[in-house]
């Protein structure tokens, strides 16, 4: 049974408003991280610089995303420009995976030989990072409810407002004890974090870019309730996909009794209230077949 998209959907000047602002402030923060972990010695401290440049990379890309989204369909992008968001989460979540593989490795280094680092310093810019990442959390909180793109943003931040909360635990244990060896342990932490942020969410973008069936649409209940309508004898070549993050839509042949035959375009208007009603199916393309004309042992799924 399908589930409804009903989204009280944000206005788009307001969003991309939001959006630029944190695009903004992370930024600003990159550039004060790697100062400040360059000249603190913390490598925990250039890690949350690059999760954050790697944060405003993804803002700048979900920006561009929702402007191209936003588009009317024309005749070399037929299906509109939608899927863009959905491009922009699975570039987004790549460079989450290949950012944390690369603090891994940073940190391992650093944890054979642990270098002096000015926990102060740390402390100090680690605390900015945390203003600065609960803002742009709080920012697309709300937006990232109907988007998959704004959802990988939300991670992304909501990840680094706990990295930066790490790091400036990380920074008094050095300035209490020296315990060196918290600062690349914590970015190993936080690298882990990421990684599996990044492969839990990253399934869904994949999904939607091959084809795949809508996740909360159970696509041999929607056959069944096909084949229910009253005149139709069977369906076959089914597709059924995402065209957006929230468009489910199908494609079939469905196969009419001679009784049916009579009453297509009833039935066929049967069906798409049916699709709508029960799937929140919006875009369907049905090609109807007569019994006695229709394909010999046509597959259920795809084209053969």
């Amino acid at each position: 049974m399908g589930h409804h998209h009903d989204h009280p959907h944000l206005d788009p000047t307001s969003g991309d408003r939001r959006v630029s602002i944190a695009i903004w402030a992370n930024g600003i923060l990159t550039v004060a991280q790697i100062v400040g972990g360059i000249l603190a010695g913390s490598l925990s401290l250039i890690a949350d610089a690059l999760h954050n440049f790697s944060d405003m990379a993804a803002l700048v890309i979900a920006f561009a995303a929702r402007k191209i989204a936003r588009r009317p369909p024309d005749s070399q992008m037929t299906f509109g420009y939608g899927r863009i968001e959905i491009v922009a989460a699975l570039i987004n979540y790549t460079t989450l995976i290949l950012v944390g593989v690369y603090l891994i490795y940073e940190g391992a280094m650093r944890m054979i030989d642990p270098p002096a680092v000015q926990g102060w310093i740390i402390v100090v810019i680690g605390a900015v990072a945390l203003a600065v990442d609960a803002l742009t959390a709080l920012l697309t909180w709300s937006m990232q409810k109907h988007s998959v793109n704004i959802r990988a943003l939300f991670l992304h931040n909501l990840s680094d407002a706990l990295a930066s909360l790490a790091v400036i635990i990380g920074g008094s244990l050095i300035l209490l004890y020296d315990m060196r060896w918290v600062d690349p342990a914590i970015t190993i932490g936080i690298a882990l974090y990421i990684l599996y942020l990044a492969f839990t969410e990253i399934g869904g973008p994949i999904r939607t870019l091959m084809l795949g069936s809508p996740p909360d649409i159970d696509g041999q209940s929607v056959i069944d309730a096909l084949r229910d309508v009253e005149g139709v004898q069977d369906v076959h070549h089914v597709h059924l996909w995402q065209m957006q993050e929230s468009t489910a839509a199908l494609d079939c042949h469905v196969v009419l009794t001679e009784a049916g035959w009579q009453q297509l375009e009833a039935i066929k208007a049967d069906i798409k209230a049916q699709l709508k009603a029960r799937f929140d199916i919006g875009h369907s393309s049905l090609e109807f077949e007569h019994i006695d004309h229709a394909h010999q042992r046509a597959n259920l799924y795809g084209h053969g």
